[in-house]
């Protein structure tokens, strides 16, 4: 296929605001020592997984908070705005990107927030392929490396070469992630199709009473953490 082929995964959009000064300069100054594009994408990859900290907590409703240049300012997003980043990112350095969605059974949660949401389901998560070497690889830089040690989780690591997604288990065996239902691969962030199946799946986060909500995720998971250990202790 040509170049061509892939101008609509190369353009800068509303939410993949590829032509952002600050987007442009932060994929310059990663991929500064990255030779050929399977080298930038690695870099990109790692810029975003350990460079803006997962948090589910970061969602709002507000359009302008999925930007990938909002995401870069504040250093942390959740899934989506962290896949829709780094497609961001590739695009600066004429990698084609684009951003999948599929609803996942989610065992590495917060029991705090798996009682606010009613379920360990995810609905649209978000991850980024990228096109290099004449196909498209997934790439999900979702959690950063220091989460993942609070979790007891491996970090995903990116070749450039292989399909990157989440671990089915944590190091000890345990069920980790689970994927329910593929809703395709899109040049740019679905946001009415996202926000409809997000309503119809946690209905309380969409009552005018509650307009955010609110928590720190990785104190969270610690804290689970430490009291299963306690109890596996106990146990023993």
């Amino acid at each position: 296929m040509f170049r061509s082929d892939f101008d609509i995964y190369l353009q800068p959009t509303y939410y993949i605001d590829s032509d952002h000064p600050e987007i442009v300069a932060f994929a310059g100054e990663k991929c500064i020592k990255s030779r050929g594009e399977k080298e930038q994408a690695i870099s990109l990859f790692y810029a975003v997984r350990d460079g803006v900290r997962y948090d589910p907590y970061s969602i709002e409703m507000n359009p302008i908070s999925f930007k990938a240049s909002e995401t870069l300012k504040r250093k942390k997003g959740y899934c989506v705005a962290k896949a829709i980043l780094l497609a961001s990112l590739a695009r600066v350095m004429g990698i084609p990107s684009r951003l999948c969605f599929a609803d996942v059974r989610n065992h590495l949660t917060t029991e705090r927030l798996k009682e606010m949401m009613k379920t360990d389901i995810f609905v649209f998560h978000g991850y980024t392929e990228l096109y290099l070497d004449g196909r498209w690889i997934k790439a999900t830089p979702t959690f950063n490396n220091d989460l993942c040690i609070k979790f007891g989780v491996s970090p995903l690591e990116f070749d450039g070469k292989t399909d990157c997604m989440l671990h089915e288990f944590d190091e000890k065996g345990h069920k980790h992630m689970e994927y329910l239902k593929d809703h395709g691969q899109f040049a740019d962030l679905p946001v009415e199709k996202m926000l409809i199946s997000m309503r119809d799946a946690y209905p309380i986060f969409f009552q005018d009473s509650i307009r955010k909500i609110y928590g720190d995720f990785e104190k969270e998971a610690a804290a689970d953490m430490a009291a299963k250990s306690g109890s596996r202790s106990k146990e023993s």
